[in-house]
């Protein structure tokens, strides 16, 4: 096969995933991909891709997450080394595939941040991510029982496997979110 396209991630990611807020994170994921690929000038429709179905058995299989996702990427024809770089992101979790490439290090790091970017816009009053900045999201980091779910030992590690500041991390992942606002519904009412 040659590579996938993002047609097809996207018809593979809806026939598995139906929850719309799964399929948002999802779509913000493949949105901050994109951004640090062109930050990178690395191939931005690779790294969306790989972004956008990172999650792809999720809701179906959530004990046999990056496992079923292996099966189905495979019997799909997709590229090794894409199914690897999916697989990286639960490094720790549920893989032991330790984020190598850059790609993968971001998608590792980026994926749990992106809940808590979400989270932490959606208790503004302005409900946007379109005037939100780092400083909001530092803000509820501190606060372990707000948006539990997102490992934020999982953030800093990988904050730290790219070299970049944690603060920085945020920044773009905001950014990243900020193309897509209205399509994961984080434009608000700015």
């Amino acid at each position: 096969m040659n590579n996938p396209t993002r047609e097809e991630a996207l018809k593979l990611l809806t026939q598995y995933t139906k929850t719309e807020s799964l399929i948002s994170h999802a779509k913000a994921v493949e949105a901050v991909m994109r951004h640090y690929a062109k930050k990178y000038g690395e191939d931005e429709d690779k790294w969306g891709i790989i972004g956008l179905i990172h999650d792809l058995d999720w809701e179906q299989f959530p004990d046999e997450h990056c496992t079923r996702t292996t099966e189905i990427l495979r019997g799909a024809g997709w590229p090794e080394d894409w199914i690897r770089s999916v697989r990286s992101h639960a490094w720790g979790m549920f893989t032991e595939d330790k984020p190598e490439s850059r790609m993968e290090k971001v998608l590792y790091t980026i994926d749990e941040l992106t809940g808590l970017v979400t989270a932490t816009a959606l208790v503004r009053p302005s409900k946007s991510i379109l005037d939100m900045n780092a400083k909001s999201v530092k803000k509820k980091w501190k606060m372990k029982s707000f948006a539990a779910g997102a490992n934020r030992e999982v953030i800093a590690s990988g904050a730290e496997m790219l070299g970049e500041a944690l603060d920085n991390v945020i920044t773009d992942t905001i950014a990243g979110m900020q193309t897509i606002a209205a399509e994961i519904g984080l434009a608000g009412s700015v």
